[in-house]
Parts: structure tokens; sequence; C-alpha cells
């Protein structure tokens, strides 16, 4: 009776395992992405002139989109395609490795956007569209639009 409550117990704990490692998995990913859009919407009132252009938060705010390019693509494991309220696209998982590529792409370009991003307004305007164009193909291409 004692192994097969051992039994049933481990079994209810591996159903439950990948489950909440998908849950964590989303909300992790969901959490950078929400730090990574704070930090292009930072930029971008900069470029258009809503706000007054700031070297150290500019520099900062690429910093941020950089960092959470470096290794994004270990956010998405397998068994995390579904849950939660994902907007992520079942083509990450079907072509992980253009995924890896865009998520390189962004953090290289996001790593040489750094410096300009501090050495004035028009270094940062020519700095932060090749940074804005990776963001919008990796969402066009691996992300769900909700209604």
């Amino acid at each position: 009776m004692k192994r097969t409550v051992i039994a049933v117990a481990l079994l209810a704990m591996a159903a439950i395992s990948p489950a909440m490692a998908s849950d964590e998995a989303i909300a992790t990913r969901q959490a950078v992405m929400k730090d990574n859009g704070a930090a292009i919407g930072a930029l971008a009132k900069m470029v258009k002139g809503e706000a007054e252009y700031d070297a150290l938060a500019a520099q900062l705010a690429m910093r941020t989109i950089h960092s959470a390019a470096v290794g994004f693509d270990s956010l998405f494991p397998a068994g995390s395609e579904t849950g939660g309220d994902t907007a992520a696209s079942p083509k990450i998982w079907e072509d992980m490795e253009g995924f890896r590529m865009a998520a390189a792409k962004m953090a290289e370009d996001a790593s040489a956007a750094i410096g300009p991003a501090g050495q004035g307004l028009d270094s940062l305007k020519g700095a932060f569209g090749a940074v804005a164009k990776n963001c919008g193909s990796c969402h066009d291409a691996y992300r769900v639009k909700k209604n």
C-alpha cells in the first residue's frame, strides 16, 4: 500500500512538473519582453522627439534589449508551446534554428547600438532603426497577434 501511494504521488508530480515548467517559461519570457518593450518604448519616444534625449538612459535601454536577446531562445523550451496567456507562435518550435538566428541577430545589433545610443540623438536614430527592424521581423514571423 505504501509503495502504491508513493508511486501515485511520483506519477502525479511527474505530470504536474512539465506544466509548472511550461508556466514558468512563459512567465519568464513575458517578463523579459515587458522589460524589452519598456526599453524600446523609451528609445522610440526619444527618437520621435516625444521625450528629451538622455545618453545614459538610451545606452541603458540598449543594454536591456541586448540582455533580453542573449539566450532568448532558451526561454522557449519544448513543452512551453501552450499554456498561460502566450502569444508565442508554434512557428518558434517548428523553426527553432531560424528563431535562434533571429535572437542572435537582435543581440548582435543591440550590442553594436549600445555605444552609438549614447553619442547623440542622430546616432541613436541610426542605431535604433536596425534594432527596431529586428523586433518587427521577429514579431511578424514568431508571434501570434492577439485580438
